[in-house]
C-alpha cells in the first residue's frame, strides 16, 4: 500500500502517478475526504475522553456517563470510516518512478537493447509443431483431462526444465541468493498485504473458498511475506532468495490470446528471485538481477530484447519494471520470457516488514575522527531508538517454461530436428532432440 503521508502532502503527485497507471485522479480526492473525517472524529474522541477523564476525577458521574455515550456513538463512525478509507487505500496502485516511460499499454514499452543474433531459418516451424512432433509436448492429453491451456511436457522437454531448474538455482546460489521452495497457497490478507488486489478483482487468480485460500500466481506471493511483520537488521540486507513452485494463474486478461500451445498455461513451473533491500540500494539491486537474468539468457545463447515497461503496462504493485522477451522465429517478434520488478516500499508496508539502520555517524565512524569508541554507547543508544524504516522488495523471473519453447525454436535444424544448448547437454545427456524410432 501507499503510505498515507505521501498522500496527504503530495496529492498532486499521487494523482499524476495513480493517472498513469490508468485509475482516475479522483482516488485521491476521495481519499482525502474520508481521511480528513477520519481525522476530525479521531481529534474529537480524544478530547471527549480528555474530558470524561476530567469528568470521572471530579466524580461527576452523570456528565461522564453522559460523554461515554457520546463517545461510543462517535467511535461507530469513526470505526466505519476508518475502514472505508482502509479498502479506498487498496485501490492505489504503487507509483511509478518519474522517469518511467508514461504509456496505456505495451506499445509505449521502450526497447532498451537487442542481444544475440537471431538464427538464420528457412520457414522456421513453431514450437507446437516441432513439439508434437518430437513428442514433447502433448495439449491434447491435457485438454481432455483438465481443459484449455494445459499441456503435458513429456520426455527431453522434461529434463530441459530440470536442467534450467538446476543451472538457475547453480547459478544464484553462487550470486549469494539462499534456495527456498514456498507454499503455493496463502491466504486472501497476504494476497492483499502483496498488492495483488487487482490479480484478484480480475478474476485471474484461483481462490478455494472452502478453505478461504488463493493458489499463487508467482512464487513471490508467498516468498515476498516470508519476512511479514519482521523488523531485519541493516546488516543482514539485502537478503537474497531464489525459490521454485508450480504457478497458478487464470490468465482472465488474454481471451483469445495463445490459445493453442504451451505459451500462455494455467499451470507453470518457475524459479524466481526475491530481494529484500535497503531503499538506497533497491534500483542497484534491480540492475543486479536484470543482469542476472542477461548473464543466464546469453548462457543459453538464445536471442533476446531488453524492454523497459511504461506505466500503464506495468504490474499494479510496480515502480519500476523490466521484461526479457526472447526472439520466436516462427511468429517473427519477441516474446516475454522474464519479468524483473522494483515494487519499493509498496509491498513492504502492506507486509509490515522494517529494517533497523544506525545513524550515518554510527555506520562510518569517521566522522568523529580519531579514536570514536567514547561515543558509539551513545550511538547504540540513538540507533536502538531510531523507528526502523520499510524495507524495499524486489522480484525477478529467472526461467518459466517458456525458454524451453524459445530454445525449441531457436534450434531447430532443418531435418526437423532441436539441437541443445551446450550449457544443459550434460544434464539432458545429448547434444539433439531426434525422432523417436
Amino acid at each position: 500500500m501507499l503510505d498515507i503521508k505521501l498522500i496527504r502532502e503530495n496529492p498532486d503527485r499521487v494523482k499524476l502517478g495513480v493517472k498513469s497507471k490508468g485509475i482516475s485522479p479522483k482516488l485521491v480526492d476521495d481519499f482525502l475526504a474520508l481521511d480528513e473525517k477520519w481525522r476530525k472524529l479521531t481529534q474529537e474522541s480524544e478530547n471527549l475522553r480528555a474530558e470524561q477523564k476530567k469528568a470521572g476525577e471530579a466524580k461527576d458521574v452523570a456528565k461522564a456517563k453522559k460523554l461515554k455515550e457520546k463517545i461510543s456513538g462517535l467511535n461507530e463512525d469513526l470505526e466505519k470510516t476508518g475502514h472505508k478509507r482502509d479498502i479506498l487505500l487498496l485501490e492505489f496502485p504503487n507509483l511509478p518512478f518519474e522517469d518511467v516511460p508514461v504509456g496505456k499499454d505495451e506499445s509505449s514499452n521502450k526497447v532498451l537493447r537487442e542481444v544475440g543474433d537471431k538464427p538464420d531459418l528457412k520457414n522456421p516451424s513453431d514450437y507446437s509443431t516441432l513439439a508434437e512432433k518430437l513428442d514433447l509436448i502433448d495439449t491434447e492429453k491435457a485438454g481432455a483431462i483438465s481443459g484449455s491451456r494445459f499441456g503435458y511436457l513429456k520426455n527431453e522437454a522434461v529434463l530441459l526444465e530440470f536442467a534450467l531448474i538446476d543451472l538457475a538455482m547453480k547459478t544464484l546460489v553462487k550470486e549469494g541468493f539462499s534456495p527456498i521452495l514456498p507454499p503455493v497457497l496463502v491466504k486472501p490478507e497476504i494476497m492483499k498485504a502483496m498488492g495483488k488486489q487487482k490479480f484478484i478483482a480480475e478474476k485471474d487468480a484461483y481462490y478455494l473458498p472452502e478453505d478461504n485460500l488463493y493458489l499463487v500466481g508467482s512464487s513471490e506471493h508467498s516468498i515476498g511475506p516470508y519476512h511479514m511483520s519482521e523488523t531485519l537488521s541493516e546488516a543482514d540486507l539485502p537478503k537474497r532468495y531464489v525459490g521454485f513452485s508450480t504457478c497458478f494463474r487464470r490468465e482472465a486478461g488474454s481471451y483469445g490470446k495463445d490459445t493453442k500451445g504451451f505459451l500462455r498455461v494455467h499451470q507453470f513451473d518457475k524459479v524466481e528471485m526475491v530481494v529484500f533491500s535497503k531503499p538506497e540500494d533497491s534500483e542497484k539491486e534491480h540492475q543486479k538481477m536484470l543482469a542476472l537474468q542477461e548473464k543466464l539468457m546469453q548462457t543459453l545463447e538464445l536471442p533476446y530484447r531488453v524492454v523497459e515497461i511504461c506505466s500503464g503496462d506495468m504490474t499494479f504493485a510496480d515502480a519500476r519494471q523490466f521484461d526479457i522477451e526472447a526472439w520466436f522465429p516462427s511468429q517473427g517478434e519477441y516474446r516475454e520470457t522474464h519479468s524483473c520488478s522494483n515494487t519499493t516500499d509498496y509491498q513492504a508496508r502492506g507486509l509490515n516488514t522494517r529494517y533497523k539502520s544506525l545513524t550515518p555517524s554510527a555506520k562510518g565512524g569517521s566522522s568523529f575522527g580519531g579514536n570514536t569508541s567514547s561515543v558509539r554507547p551513545q550511538l547504540q543508544a540513538k540507533a536502538e531508538n531510531l523507528k526502523p524504516d520499510f524495507v524495499h522488495i524486489l522480484n525477478g523471473t529467472v526461467f518459466s517454461g517458456r525458454p524451453i519453447l524459445a530454445i525449441i525454436e531457436n534450434f531447430q535444424t532443418p531435418d526437423g530436428k532441436i539441437k541443445i544448448p551446450k550449457i544443459l547437454q550434460d544434464y539432458v545427456g545429448k547434444k539433439e532432440i531426434g525422432f523417436k524410432n
